[in-house]
């Protein structure tokens, strides 16, 4: 259990919370936490018992060297606070591993968790395999299902049905106890999409300044975001086959005279992404 009172007293607070796992293509959502944590000195003030919520055979332990000496370090959810960050406001981070089981008691002790926090609007961040061009901008859809937040932030409904993540679940647990959510999803070209996608990542940290009408700090993301692309482009041009379908990717892009994409299409293929998923399942 989180033990609450060890939490500081933060000002207009929000969470931002991204799993691994099969939330995240490309590590893209994950490395976003990774990225605030570093560039806000975010500190670690709390974690989930990894017994209560994690499979250690899918999870497994990690062996650790420390001045000469072995430990265990066992996977789990971490809560990590930024108190001096570019938004004017206190941030509570959600940085893990999508949970084995019992989503239910996860997502109510992390609601709990942002409702002893006083959070006003929690933010959970999610990347998908999709058929876009890397050359291109990478497609981010943010939705929500508070009609003040969608008004507020000029954002749209999700029409989705089918299976979800632990980010689902977490969104509709902070609707269930009043705190606002919203969902961000980045579409990650499918084809580069099983390695780091730093490309994918700066596009979700580029949203949520949209959202937060903030800057955030970018660090070597634009550098590592050119590099992704450039290789990317190398591997294109060693394969005939992979050119010409990243070329008809291209052109369906630019047909549509949207590179974003529009939300509706981004929601559609999250769909097909899901719905593979759910009958990979055993």
């Amino acid at each position: 259990m989180i033990e609450l009172e060890d939490l500081p007293e933060l000002k207009d607070a929000i969470m931002i919370a991204a799993f691994e796992g099969w939330n995240d293509a490309g590590e893209a959502a994950s490395a976003v936490i990774e990225h605030l944590a570093d560039v806000w000195d975010a500190e670690v003030v709390a974690a989930l018992d990894p017994e209560d919520y994690y499979d250690f055979q899918v999870n497994r332990p990690r062996v650790l060297l420390e001045n000469g000496r072995r430990r265990i370090s066992w996977r789990t959810t971490r809560i990590l606070v930024a108190t001096e960050t570019s938004l004017g406001r206190d941030v509570v981070l959600v940085q893990g591993v999508e949970p084995s089981f019992r989503w239910r008691a996860f997502a109510i002790e992390l609601m709990e968790l942002a409702q002893a926090a006083d959070v006003s609007m929690v933010i959970t961040l999610g990347a998908l395999m999709a058929d876009v061009a890397h050359s291109r901008p990478i497609p981010v859809s943010a939705t929500s299902d508070s009609e003040d937040t969608r008004h507020r932030h000029d954002l749209e409904m999700s029409s989705y049905e089918g299976p979800t993540g632990i980010v689902g679940v977490l969104a509709d647990a902070a609707t269930q106890v009043g705190v606002p959510s919203v969902s961000c999803w980045a579409a990650v070209p499918h084809y580069a999409g099983h390695s780091p996608s730093p490309k994918a990542t700066l596009a979700l940290v580029r949203r949520m300044e949209d959202l937060l009408d903030a800057p955030i700090e970018h660090g070597d993301l634009d550098e590592d975001a050119r590099a992704w692309e450039r290789g990317i482009d190398e591997l294109a041009a060693s394969d005939t086959e992979v050119a010409e379908y990243v070329e008809s990717l291209e052109e369906a892009q630019d047909t549509a005279e949207l590179p974003e994409a529009s939300g509706d299409a981004i929601a559609k293929e999250f769909e097909r992404y899901l719905r593979r998923r759910g009958t990979d399942e055993p």
